[in-house]
């Protein structure tokens, strides 16, 4: 399960340093019981309920690898906001002996951001091909939410590469988080290593692979099948009627 040795070995919380376990972010669980995290060579997922700490924790390393806090390459630079945290200072990553020679911080919340920088470069610079050719030649920004996400992973992802996907199904139907999945096996079987936060049961389906589930007592490794987000889909899904009645009943008394 293990054996491909990964482009990121494991990461760690440096203890030392830090001004106070009490504040944000070292106050979140999964931040005090992080210790040493050893990701695996083809897909690891940080899972959890909303928050649990998910975002930040793959903010503080994607950050400490490199990568923009927004998103993105490693050559971009932009700040729309800054609003991240300073986990990323604290945190120690081990590596490979071998250099992913692709990599993308890919997030959800701010991926309009990267589409606009993207766009901005562009129009400043017309030497060479336009950035754009990288994500299927068409501007992110005339593309639907879902069709904006899904070129990133198709056209500008292509192997040997360290992806840090934060909740990348956001804008995807079920149909296109199947495609995703596929995807990523075509990716790994390029030598590609991710890391990924979802709360889709089908993103996070994909055979080998590790599953860190974030709890209010910590980090526990989980299988798909003993995820929340597994169990209460087939549930509902498996007895619609019944859920519903239950919920509705529910808001009625409230």
């Amino acid at each position: 399960m293990f054996s491909r040795d990964p482009y990121l070995r494991y990461v760690e919380l440096d203890m030392s340093g830090i001004p106070s376990m009490e504040q944000y972010p070292f106050n979140l669980a999964a931040t005090r019981s992080l210790g040493r995290l050893k990701l695996h060579p083809n897909v690891t997922y940080i899972v959890g309920e909303n928050g649990m700490g998910k975002s930040t924790l793959m903010e503080a390393i994607a950050v400490a690898w490199g990568f923009n806090p927004e998103g993105g390459t490693r050559n971009f630079s932009f700040s729309t906001h800054a609003s991240h945290s300073e986990l990323h200072r604290y945190m120690r990553l081990t590596r490979g002996a071998q250099r992913p020679r692709d990599g993308f911080f890919f997030r959800a919340e701010s991926y309009y951001n990267v589409a606009t920088h993207i766009e901005q470069l562009d129009n400043e610079f017309s030497f060479g091909p336009p950035i754009k050719a990288s994500y299927g030649g068409k501007s992110l920004h005339e593309q639907s939410h879902g069709e904006s996400f899904f070129a990133a992973f198709v056209h500008r992802f292509g192997g040997q590469g360290l992806y840090i996907l934060d909740e990348p199904e956001a804008a995807l139907s079920p149909l296109r988080q199947m495609a995703m999945l596929a995807r990523i096996h075509e990716l790994v079987r390029k030598n590609s290593q991710f890391i990924i936060s979802t709360h889709s049961p089908i993103v996070m389906a994909y055979p080998d692979s590790v599953i860190y589930n974030l709890t209010p007592d910590g980090i526990e490794t989980r299988s798909l099948e003993e995820t929340d987000h597994y169990i209460i889909m087939k549930q509902f899904l498996g007895n619609k009627e019944k859920m519903i009645r239950e919920l509705f009943d529910g808001a009625d008394r409230v």
